[in-house]
């Protein structure tokens, strides 16, 4: 079966209610990540769902989604896989290339989701490389990674502690580039807070306006989002440049 008959299918297996659901959880959690289980389930009951806090768990669950502050989470490392320190905190960056990270996201669709991970610079916030798939295997992400690298070696890269990170095909991955791993805190996704605006933006100025239909018209969007994003979107932080001439530093 072509890849791309696997992986652009939306993936459909929750029934309609919970999809509405999620794609009110993905809203809400975009505006504020700290936002747990309690308080997500809280805001759906205001807006008139009756659900109760193990569903909206299980809906996290799926959607690979935690909150930023501390405290019981949805998503959880495999046991057996390797969990490094983070190595930013204090750090300056003073050029591109210096830090790269990367994240998945969950993708609301018309009929179903999919996920979305991205591979940024940190100080030029350049959109390296990016792929979406129907499921969050590691897979879709370690492909991800070595196209990545085919542009250039990172001296970290940071990630979240996610099982597709940890996993030992992306770290090896990484480890054989000679490049040094960080992780994120547990509960602290806020220590990879650009990627975390790169996915407000993602989704407010495309993926809610859109509502794209299948995984090729996602796909076709997107290529056309991240054009936008890396060489017309100018940024305050990076002193009204885009972050293609940001990233030109190297």
């Amino acid at each position: 079966m072509p890849r791309s008959s696997a992986y652009y299918t939306p993936n459909a297996s929750e029934s309609a209610e919970n999809l509405e659901l999620m794609r009110r959880i993905d809203k809400a959690y975009v505006k504020h990540t700290f936002f747990g289980v309690p308080r997500i389930t809280d805001e759906l009951n205001k807006q008139g769902f009756g659900v109760n806090h193990k569903r909206v768990a299980r809906l996290m669950n799926v959607m690979g989604l935690q909150a930023t502050m501390p405290g019981p989470h949805t998503s959880k490392p495999h046991p057996e896989h390797r969990i490094y320190p983070y190595l930013l905190r204090g750090m300056e960056i003073g050029g591109p290339c210096e830090v790269w990270s990367a994240d998945i996201t969950y993708i609301p669709m018309r009929r179903g989701f999919m996920y979305l991970v991205a591979v940024m610079d940190w100080f030029s916030r350049y959109v390296i490389t990016w792929d979406v798939s129907n499921t969050m295997e590691s897979g879709f992400c370690v492909a991800a990674l070595n196209r990545a690298l085919k542009k250039g070696t990172p001296g970290i890269f940071n990630t979240d502690q996610g099982s597709e990170f940890t996993s030992e095909e992306f770290t090896g991955t990484l480890s054989n580039a000679g490049v040094r791993i960080s992780m994120d805190g547990r509960g602290r996704a806020l220590d990879n807070v650009f990627i975390e605006r790169l996915w407000r933006s993602v989704k407010y100025e495309d993926i809610y306006l859109r509502e794209y239909a299948d995984g090729h018209e996602l796909h076709a969007g997107l290529s056309r989002y991240f054009r936008f994003y890396n060489h017309a979107r100018r940024h305050s932080s990076l002193g009204n440049q885009t972050p293609a001439e940001c990233h030109r530093r190297i």
